[in-house]
């Protein structure tokens, strides 16, 4: 890890070299290829998809600042920003149908 790891900007901690994952703010599915990504742990980034839908990304949640204030994600994002940058776990829980 060095000062110039990028830092997702759902939990605030420094992304190892290799464990990111770029976020469509904007589903592909629902248009948005091609528009604003940002990058996230590749946690962060599972638990994003594993709790809302394509649609409801799309429609609702297509900013960092509507992620971070969804309320299960907001209890994510607290416990995890006490785990390390290199932090991997299996997200709980089914994923969401597409």
């Amino acid at each position: 890890m060095t000062n110039s790891d990028p830092i997702c900007p759902l939990c605030d901690r420094p992304i190892p070299h290799g464990g990111g994952s770029l976020h469509h703010l904007i589903p592909k599915l629902k248009g948005g290829k091609g528009g604003p990504t940002v990058l996230l742990h590749q946690i962060c980034h599972k638990e994003v998809h594993a709790t809302l839908s394509e649609a409801e990304l799309a429609r609702s949640f297509n900013t960092v600042e509507a992620l971070r204030a969804h309320p299960r994600l907001e209890k994510f994002l607290n416990w995890v920003r006490k785990r390390p940058p290199g932090f991997r776990s299996k997200v709980p829980g089914k994923r969401r149908g597409r």
